[in-house]
């Protein structure tokens, strides 16, 4: 009879000569291809480069690299998100900022020594958008959700998102890839997204279907409509959306085939001028009956202006209701490396500049300017309002609410999240009751802190604050008010 020994010696055995086999079987292999040296200078061996590369991307974050060094967003910055949007944790530090205040283009904001007191503060002033339209829309609060496609983010994450911009009293950003029930789950105010390939409009040929839109407007809970012209990840690019996350449903709202790569065209047909621009957008208007904008990476200001003239030429009735500007550093949809590194401005020039050119034109009160990239703390926010903005929006912010750890994998089927796949094994972690409040809570955690900085500035609200309270670093390592590089008249 076999002992348990003699079985554990025969089968590590065997294990050893299947082991070696399989090593002489890839060395045979990483000797005679050509397509990589260093598998070939290096059999076997070399193999692990590649695993070692990608678990880097895991690894540096936690055991690397310093808390103000990662890009996009380092470890700061993702951590006070991730704070804030947990009820029961303290988002406060000790012992001092480990903020490097140096480094040119730092922002750091005024305090006066007489802050605005508590019982002296009010709460933010509501704008509306569209004053020429039937249903115009006012909105609360200044900081909303941005748009992610039901497609690029899952099921579960759509869900958390709706119900927690509901409870925060928030807009949500349908993202180009048209409405889904679930947007719709949380009772949230929607803007519509109308991206280049007309998603969930569209009609023959791609264009785009008045009658569908028509029906859309009807949606009491969808309150505006966004036409999108560019984003900040890939500008001059449209949407690019992998085959493996096209899924049955997702095609059904798309009007696209399943497991296909969904690839948007890189501008609307319709739109080849900045007059052309403005009749989109009317027409868009005219149907709908509610406020109608668009969104854009600035990449030179002489579009702006050309928008502005064609306005004068026809009447303030005809401008956008509003403006999305995003910045060219936003973005995690999948792109193109060298549209994502070196295309567009980013929006701490584009943001001002803009301002002030709808100011030369008499349109800053008229068309209502919404900052959008990279803008997740209070900080950003608060620079938003002193550079000119009516309204922040962030995706990535509320990526990070619902626990993305910026693993880069948001242009794959893998995220270890759940919050950009569609794989429902990796869908389980993402609670939609759980996340839905840490979405409301990092709202109204930023919301407070924009208003502690504001205070601190000595302005009643944050959309009192203005250029002259923040101050950014130069290359002498002096600082200088924000609108001694963008100069703002006396009366705004």
């Amino acid at each position: 009879m076999i002992s348990i020994l003699e079985i554990l010696v025969n089968t590590f055995v065997t294990l050893i000569g299947v082991g070696a086999i399989v090593v002489l079987v890839l060395y045979v292999i990483d000797r005679t291809q050509t397509a990589h040296a260093i598998r070939r200078n290096y059999p076997v061996v070399g193999r692990f480069r590649y695993l070692f590369e990608h678990l880097g991307e895991f690894f540096r974050q936690y055991f690397f690299a310093m808390d103000r060094e990662e890009m996009p967003f380092n470890r700061a910055e993702r951590n006070w998100v991730y704070r804030a949007s947990k009820k029961e944790v303290e988002n406060t530090l000790a012992f001092g900022s480990t903020r490097d205040l140096r480094p040119v283009g730092t922002v750091i904001f005024v305090n006066t020594p007489y802050p605005t007191l508590d019982e002296d503060a009010i709460e933010i002033t509501p704008l509306s958008i569209g004053p020429y339209v039937p249903n115009p829309h006012t909105a609360r609060y200044a900081f909303n959700i941005s748009g992610m496609s039901y497609g690029a983010i899952s099921r579960p994450a759509v869900l958390a998102l709706s119900r927690g911009a509901r409870k925060a009293n928030i807009w949500m950003n349908t993202g180009e890839g048209g409405l889904s029930p679930h947007h719709l789950d949380g009772g949230c105010d929607i803007v519509f997204q109308i991206g280049t390939a007309k998603y969930g409009i569209r009609g023959d040929g791609g264009s785009m279907s008045e009658e569908k839109l028509a029906d859309l407007a009807k949606i009491q809970q969808v309150k505006m409509f966004e036409l999108k012209l560019s984003q900040g990840a890939k500008p001059g690019k449209g949407g690019i959306l992998p085959g493996a996350k096209v899924t049955e449903e997702i095609a059904g709202i798309r009007g696209i085939p399943v497991g296909q790569d969904s690839i948007s065209p890189n501008r609307h047909l319709e739109v080849k001028s900045a007059d052309d621009l403005i009749d989109f957008i009317n027409r868009i208007r005219d149907i709908t009956e509610k406020p109608t904008g668009f969104k854009s990476v600035v990449g030179n200001f002489e579009s702006i202006e050309e928008i502005c003239l064609a306005i004068e030429r026809r009447g303030i009735e005809s401008a956008p209701d509003f403006m999305t500007i995003d910045s060219a550093d936003g973005g995690t949809g999948a792109a193109p490396m060298s549209l994502m590194d070196y295309m567009g401005i980013p929006l701490r020039e584009s943001l001002p500049r803009v301002m002030d050119i709808l100011r030369k034109y008499g349109l800053n009160k008229r068309i209502r300017v919404v900052a959008s990239g990279k803008l997740t703390n209070p900080s950003q926010l608060a620079w938003a309002l002193c550079a000119g903005a009516d309204y922040v929006a962030t995706a990535r912010g509320f990526m990070f609410a619902l626990g993305c750890i910026q693993a880069m994998q948001c242009n794959k089927n893998t995220c270890p999240t759940g919050i950009t796949t569609h794989d429902k094994k990796l869908q389980r972690g993402l609670h939609v009751t759980d996340k839905a409040e840490r979405v409301y809570q990092y709202a109204i955690g930023i919301r407070k802190e924009v208003g502690v900085i504001a205070h601190s500035c000595g302005v009643r609200e944050p959309r009192e604050l203005r250029r002259r309270h923040c101050r950014i670093v130069q290359s002498n390592g002096q600082s200088i008010p924000l609108n001694e590089l963008f100069p703002e008249p006396d009366d705004i």
